[in-house]
């Protein structure tokens, strides 16, 4: 039997090629002084992004920092079912994604969970678009695309929430724990869609935070055009499909 973890909350962070960022993004978490735990989900990275973390593992953060090894890059979304899974296996309340990059800030986790556990919401979504457009050195062109991206989700969809495609966001474990994860079918941008709008019909309160998303520094973009394409074409068949709760 798993033992319950000492903190309640674990940072999923999936990782490809991300050698440059991967050391000083779980210090920055783990030294916040809310103390969560960290699980990193790296698809192979021949950089020895997966070393790292062990080093870290052995020495500094032993019992906070955790590995999952997957062979070969198997889609943003797989990533976190994974870590969703694990964290619900291991005892863990609240739930985080976040990239490895540095474009969420990790001093704004405090500010979820307490959406989270002071407040009383179900999911805390990292917002970029609830006052303005809060994005730093982003090209135009990825700005107005993420933008409007959202706009036409929520005019498929029918939903209020203003950054559909965020990808910094904490769950409370009943949310996964209802949610049919094996049923999630899309892997990029519109997995978040279908995260969030699986919440929202399964009746789950979802609050936006309002967050500064600065673009990678360090290290190579994983964007995609094809996950763009997902994300277009996959809303319409959310709207015509049914989201289910785990059986």
């Amino acid at each position: 039997m798993i033992s319950k973890p000492q903190n309640d909350g674990v940072v999923i962070i999936p990782t490809y090629n991300e050698i440059e960022n991967i050391r000083a993004i779980i210090r920055a978490v783990t030294s916040l002084e809310k103390p969560l735990d960290v699980l990193i989900i790296d698809d192979g990275s021949p950089d020895g992004t997966a070393d790292a973390v062990k080093e870290l593992m052995q020495t500094e953060l032993q019992g906070r920092l955790h590995l999952i090894e997957r062979k070969g890059k198997l889609g943003l979304g797989t990533a976190y079912i994974c870590g969703f899974k694990w964290a619900i296996e291991h005892g863990y309340d609240y739930i985080f994604e976040m990239d490895a990059d540095f474009s969420h800030n990790p001093n704004d986790l405090p500010r979820l969970y307490a959406a989270c556990h002071d407040e009383g919401f179900d999911v805390a979504v990292g917002s970029r678009y609830i006052t303005g457009v809060n994005v730093v050195n982003w090209p135009i062109g990825r700005v107005l695309m993420s933008y409007y991206a959202s706009a036409y989700v929520r005019t498929i969809l029918g939903i209020s929430l203003r950054d559909t495609t965020a990808g910094f966001v904490c769950y409370r474990r009943e949310v996964l724990e209802t949610i049919d994860l094996d049923n999630i079918r899309f892997k990029g941008y519109a997995f978040q869609i279908e995260m969030k709008y699986s919440a929202i019909r399964l009746g789950f309160k979802i609050k936006e935070v309002p967050v500064i998303f600065v673009n990678r520094e360090l290290g190579t973009s994983k964007m995609s055009g094809g996950i763009f394409s997902e994300a277009l074409f996959g809303v319409i068949r959310l709207r015509l499909g049914n989201i289910t709760r785990r059986k």
